[in-house]
């Protein structure tokens, strides 16, 4: 399990991280989200113990994770901001990762490589960037790691490529119980391949629950009333509220008897409530704050 509680970091005083909390669970593949600028690259790089946080506390596996090798020996890691060693090969650098990582899997490495078609030989400064963010997943992966923290893994990946990848972790995480936290823009993706899902904004977490219950949880409905019903929606939790016409849009977070319960009490002419996917419900959540939704990607 991952877990953070209450972490607080700041850079020149501004916080980056606002009393964040996150949790995830062994087995799972647990989505993180959020607008440009949300903290999840901060996050990460706290949990991969290459930052400390200010306050708060941060346990992979039940262990503090900062200076601690032992603990980060279990830990694959894929970022955003891709690094090798300069003049290294393929080959070369997944030797340095065979001498500090105790559970490297060389047959997995040679397997994997010919499986997404990379020259060993060749310089990782010669590869595209899309090449060079295959290279790095090979490497976390042939380490075996008990946990795989993924930085937009998939971004500037062709489709078959994608697949590719999310192959693999699902495998690990169906065959090891491999425990993945994964931060990525590619939100329709995500909600085809993660269990759980976090959405985090101004360094602090919005909404945290299971994906299914997540989505059942938010639902769009359209209802229009044969008369004017200035109080059908007070006890409902309205994120978003529009009128087109005769017929009212509205976003509500509740459990769906409610909102039939609460709506039926006014006989409306027209009820219907349509499902939301993962990036409209990630847009409704954020949609009370102006400066949020221009980071939407």
């Amino acid at each position: 399990m991952i877990e953070v509680r209450n972490v607080v970091k700041k850079f020149d005083g501004v916080k980056a991280l606002d009393g964040l909390n996150i949790t995830v669970e062994n087995g799972s593949i647990y989505g993180m989200v959020g607008t440009n600028g949300a903290g999840k690259t901060t996050i990460i790089k706290n949990i991969m113990g290459i930052l400390r946080p200010d306050s708060g506390t941060i346990r992979v596996g039940g262990e503090p994770v900062y200076e601690m090798e032992e603990v980060k020996g279990k830990i694959g890691y894929v970022s955003d901001d891709l690094y090798f060693f300069p003049g290294y090969t393929l080959k070369e650098m997944g030797s340095y990762y065979g001498g500090i990582y105790p559970r490297w899997n060389s047959e997995r490495f040679l397997d994997m490589t010919k499986n997404f078609a990379l020259d060993m030989k060749k310089k990782l400064s010669s590869f595209s960037k899309g090449m060079q963010k295959q290279a790095a997943f090979i490497l976390a992966m042939s380490t075996m790691p008990e946990y795989l923290v993924l930085d937009e893994p998939i971004d500037g990946l062709d489709p078959i490529v994608r697949l590719k990848v999310w192959k693999y972790i699902i495998n690990d995480v169906a065959e090891r119980r491999m425990t993945v936290l994964v931060s990525s823009h590619n939100l329709r993706e995500m909600e085809g391949y993660c269990d759980h899902i976090g959405i985090i904004s101004k360094g602090r977490m919005v909404i945290e629950r299971d994906l299914e219950d997540l989505k059942s949880d938010v639902h769009k409905v359209q209802v229009a009333f044969r008369e004017p019903q200035e109080n059908a929606y007070e006890d409902l939790n309205v994120l978003h509220y529009e009128q087109r016409g005769s017929v009212d849009l509205i976003i509500v977070r509740d459990k769906k008897e409610k909102v039939e319960e609460v709506i039926g009490r006014y006989k409306p002419a027209v009820f219907d409530m349509l499902p939301l996917s993962l990036e409209e419900i990630f847009i409704y959540e954020l949609g009370g704050v102006s400066d949020e939704i221009d980071g939407i990607i």
